[in-house]
């Protein structure tokens, strides 16, 4: 009888989507909110331009290269972790043959199939170590490329999330009705925002969504009666 062949959907992108998630977020969020303040206090439409601008240029380079250094340490961290593994695998092999043999035991394998497959592992260092560093330390090698495209990955999406709420004010001169647009605008970006992360990530895009939604429009409500009351 013909089976259905099972084909297997992951997915396998979470560094990228990790950092478009902290980017985006950041950059529709923080200058949604600065906007929204700025028009509780002022009445020129320049003003929130100037200031929000500054804000994405200031917020894109902190959060993007915030991204790189955290992406160098991680791989600095590897690279450390290898060197120890390494050097543990030729000054104590018995102690790292052990450690081998407590993650197949683990699972409940019989001590002949564990000493077996031991002795295969162990045969060769860079797959000793690799085993080592998978399944002891929980560590997989970064991508060598992997800080420079965070960094990039980050600042570019804080720039395209922080003009949503902005453009309104490009293109119209009454800084009230700018408000408006723009809050209107940028609460539905957080929407779709909201719901294609949850789709991608926890699988609930509709709670995602709204969850979104309240934290960038508490963020703005605040910024905008702070500037009210005190401007």
């Amino acid at each position: 009888m013909p089976q259905t062949p099972h084909i297997e959907r992951h997915f396998t992108a979470s560094e990228v989507v990790r950092d478009i998630v902290i980017g985006m977020s950041d950059g529709l969020t923080v200058p949604f909110a600065l906007a929204a303040g700025l028009s509780g206090a002022v009445d020129n439409t320049a003003v929130v331009i100037t200031a929000g601008l500054a804000e994405i240029a200031a917020g894109s380079i902190a959060m993007g290269l915030g991204g790189y250094l955290a992406a160098k340490t991680d791989a600095e961290h590897y690279a450390t972790e290898r060197a120890i593994e390494v050097q543990e695998t030729v000054e104590v092999p018995e102690r790292e043959a052990e450690e081998v043999a407590l993650v197949f035991r683990s699972y409940g394998l019989p001590e002949e199939t564990v000493a077996a497959v031991v002795r295969a592992i162990s045969s060769e260092q860079k797959r000793w170590v690799d085993f080592m560093m998978k399944f002891e330390l929980g560590l997989e090698e970064p991508n060598p490329k992997r800080a420079s495209r965070s960094a990039l990955t980050i600042a570019g999406s804080y720039v395209v999330g922080g003009m949503i709420p902005l453009a309104p004010y490009f293109f119209i001169p009454a800084i009230h009705s700018a408000l408006i647009v723009s809050v209107v605008v940028t609460l539905l970006a957080l929407l779709v925002f909201g719901y294609v992360k949850g789709r991608f990530t926890v699988k609930k895009p509709f709670r995602s969504a709204w969850q979104t939604v309240v934290v960038g429009g508490l963020a703005a409500s605040a910024a905008f009666l702070l500037a009210k009351l005190f401007g």
